[in-house]
């Protein structure tokens, strides 16, 4: 996001999510749109409130100066394999966020949001949601190509090493964050992913 924007001549500048900071920080640097990873869109036009209606129709009237489809339109802008946000109720999510630093503390981190992991050509957010009683994380690597090694193995991409920082995060999640107590498909998911997967998270 930072490159693209500076592409366009702006600055990128980052905030705690919740539309009460975005909204804060855009009246103090004057910008002139916000956004989050949840899809909510904020315009410096409409009082710096988010709006899906106003996202929708500043994205069909680029469509209708593109002779192009919606995926041919924003293909350069696609520069990142991402792992969407994975939400994971814990009983207590500072002690999880903490212990997912000491795991990953090799890489850069802030505590802006939560926790902010940066390891080289991947990173993660991993944040307590404001309104719910969930984890929230989110991971970006630089490309999704490369398919999982076999456990014994180093990572062999940036997409591997993020896809395996996944995993162990959310493990660690489920067993120093749930107390066991999880349903049947979440289970099934942990253990699945600890079965193809050696790491700090492990539950071998």
């Amino acid at each position: 996001m930072p490159e693209v924007i500076a592409e366009g001549g702006g600055t990128a500048v980052r905030t705690r999510v919740g539309h009460s900071f975005i909204k804060q920080v855009m009246a103090e640097t004057g910008a002139v749109f916000g956004g989050e990873h949840s899809g909510h869109y904020y315009f410096a036009d409409n009082f710096r409130a988010d709006s899906g209606l106003i996202a929708a129709l500043v994205i069909l009237e680029a469509l209708s100066n593109h002779n192009g489809g919606l995926a041919d339109l924003v293909s350069s802008l696609d520069r990142y394999a991402a792992s969407g946000e994975i939400n994971t109720t814990v009983d207590d999510a500072a002690a999880v966020i903490d212990h997912v630093a000491d795991v990953y503390s090799a890489g850069e981190q802030d505590r802006m949001d939560g926790l902010t992991g940066d390891m080289g050509d991947w990173w993660f957010n991993l944040r307590p949601s404001n309104t719910e009683p969930l984890l929230r994380l989110n991971l970006e690597a630089a490309d999704d190509d490369d398919v999982l090694a076999p456990p014994d193995a180093a990572p062999r991409s940036a997409a591997e090493a993020a896809h395996r920082a996944e995993v162990d995060a959310a493990i660690a999640l489920y067993w120093n964050g749930r107390d066991g107590h999880c349903t049947t498909d979440e289970e099934d998911l942990f253990v699945d992913a600890a079965s193809r997967l050696d790491g700090p998270g492990r539950v071998r």
